[in-house]
């Protein structure tokens, strides 16, 4: 049986000059406390490439495998490229639509991630239908869904976690004002994950939404925003006993 993992999960990091020294303090137990180091998307507060640069430089501090997606805020300042070149740069393996393998100690996890986008959710999911504007608004959070599609059939291996800076559910946005949920996420995102199953979701994006919610078939999604968590990271265990206790292969 495969041993636990333990992941330290956070997102809306939102690196700027000014939290800086919070970040590195509040980082400094995670080579202690965790395996793997999660990031689920928002690490620039404006996708500068000097908060890219001092992002990174908190990082090197960081011993444990990293893997992160982007999030909008990533994006804003057109320097994307530049930020993930940085990133990577320090170690952090980052999604876009893709899948990554770490192995701790024999034991495998396996990573599907996307940025992911707006939609909504369930009947009231918008829908490719009209104008061009529409149809390219909505395809976008299909072809991370396709792409989470793709990766999720591919990984083969003890744990599989999937990665996305908007939220694949509504419940983890409760607090949130409503009008907001088409543009905080899509259930369009849950499709893949509901489909060929894995042992955990992260998300962020929501600030004021909840820490937990589960999919319509019952895998557990975590929104680790840091203004919902109120700390540098959340702990959470992977484990296969703890699994099989409750029936999932």
């Amino acid at each position: 049986m495969p041993r636990r993992v333990v992941l330290a999960l956070v997102a809306d990091i939102h690196c700027r000059a000014e939290i800086i020294e919070d970040l590195r303090e509040g980082l400094m137990p995670v080579n202690d406390e965790a395996d793997i180091l999660v990031m689920c998307g928002d690490l620039c507060n404006m996708g500068r490439v000097e908060e890219a640069k001092a992002l990174a430089d908190v990082l090197r501090g960081v011993r444990i495998p990293m893997v992160a997606v982007l999030g909008n805020h990533d994006y804003h300042s057109g320097y994307v490229n530049e930020v993930v070149a940085i990133l990577e740069g320090v170690g952090v393996h980052l999604l876009q639509g893709t899948g990554h393998t770490i192995n701790i100690d024999g034991t495998t996890v396996g990573f599907a991630g996307a940025k992911g986008f707006c939609g909504g959710y369930g009947t009231y999911c918008l829908t490719p239908f009209g104008e061009q504007g529409i149809k390219c608004f909505i395809n976008e959070t299909h072809d991370d869904a396709n792409n989470l599609d793709a990766c999720l059939q591919t990984l083969d291996t003890d744990y599989r976690v999937v990665l996305l800076h908007y939220a694949p559910i509504k419940e983890t946005l409760f607090g949130e004002p409503p009008e907001l949920y088409p543009f905080l996420g899509s259930s369009i995102l849950a499709e893949p994950v509901d489909k060929h199953g894995c042992d955990l979701v992260v998300h962020g994006h929501a600030h004021n939404g909840v820490e937990e919610g589960e999919t319509a078939g019952g895998i557990l999604v975590k929104n680790v925003a840091m203004p919902v968590i109120k700390r540098s990271y959340v702990l959470h265990e992977l484990d296969a006993s703890a699994r099989a206790r409750k029936g999932r292969q």
